[in-house]
């Protein structure tokens, strides 16, 4: 019994130490790497404000304000050394170019939904660049496009582009919280794909940071790349900025119905049913 105590302390320990080590970071390093982030940003809007340290009051309250996961609340889990709450293109462009630099990972959160914590949690010393403040939408209804931000959620997308026209939509999420620099690089689903395809489907251009800091757009960042990043998860090749989607045609007025049973009322024979119709609908 002894020993058997003793061993799960050392354990214990260890797994305690090697949490530690993994949150741990060189201060020297993180002072440079603060210091790198304004010469390598635009001039036109200070990145001061865009930078949450530890020691500012609102860090803790930012890293869990799209942090779905409840593991982040626990001591052990390592958190940022910073977050950069971006501004502006260059911000971003500034995060990359620092974080290589200086050795620290950079994680990418565009607005919610990531239940995984893949984009706020690490086992190495790590940066978030949070892109929450970039979701302008610029719609030209001549050409039937708009340029989103990757930070604009779904729902800022359809508010946006019904203010335009009444007879224009979007092949999309249906949940109006999905940021769309994660919802489009997963693919994008929602209820007009059986018309229209997926959300991927009708992006026709993208501006996207390559681990040089550069921002590349369809022509310059090349057909490959262009492919993987609709669907292929874009932080393997590079930081969304924004997207250029091709609207579609939607009728004026739509129908919407919803229907709730328990097992008990025959949910799973209306199912059934509605799986036989639905093919043969309009």
């Amino acid at each position: 019994m002894i020993a058997s105590s003793y061993t799960c302390l050392i354990v214990s320990i260890f797994v305690l130490l090697s949490i530690s080590s993994a949150a741990s970071y060189n201060p020297v390093d993180f002072d440079a790497f603060l210091q790198c982030l304004p010469k390598h940003s635009g001039h036109s809007v200070s990145i001061a404000g865009a930078i949450l340290t530890p020691n500012n009051a609102s860090f803790q309250s930012i890293y869990q304000l799209r942090a779905n996961n409840l593991r982040i609340l626990l001591s052990a889990t390592s958190r940022p050394v910073a977050i950069i709450t971006a501004l502006h293109p260059s911000h971003a462009q500034a995060a990359v170019i620092c974080a290589k630099r200086h050795g620290f990972q950079l994680r990418i959160r565009s607005g919610g939904h990531d239940y995984e914590g893949l984009s706020y949690i690490s086992d190495v010393p790590f940066v978030i660049l949070d892109m929450f403040n970039l979701k302008s939408i610029d719609i030209d209804m001549k050409t039937e496009t708009a340029w989103v931000q990757a930070g604009a959620t779904t729902g800022e997308l359809y508010y946006s582009i019904a203010q335009k026209s009444e007879v224009h939509g979007f092949p999309s999420g249906v949940c109006t919280t999905l940021g769309i620099g994660g919802h489009f690089s997963g693919g994008g689903y929602g209820f007009l794909m059986r018309k229209y395809g997926l959300s991927i489907d009708n992006v026709i251009d993208a501006q996207l940071i390559d681990a040089n800091g550069r921002i590349l757009d369809r022509k310059s960042m090349g057909e490959d790349v262009f492919w993987a990043i609709r669907g292929g998860g874009t932080t393997s090749f590079g930081i969304i900025l924004s997207w250029r989607i091709k609207l579609v045609r939607v009728p004026p007025r739509v129908t919407v119905f919803t229907v709730q049973r328990t097992l008990e009322q025959g949910a799973t024979e209306l199912a059934y049913r509605w799986q036989q119709v639905a093919p043969k609908l309009p």
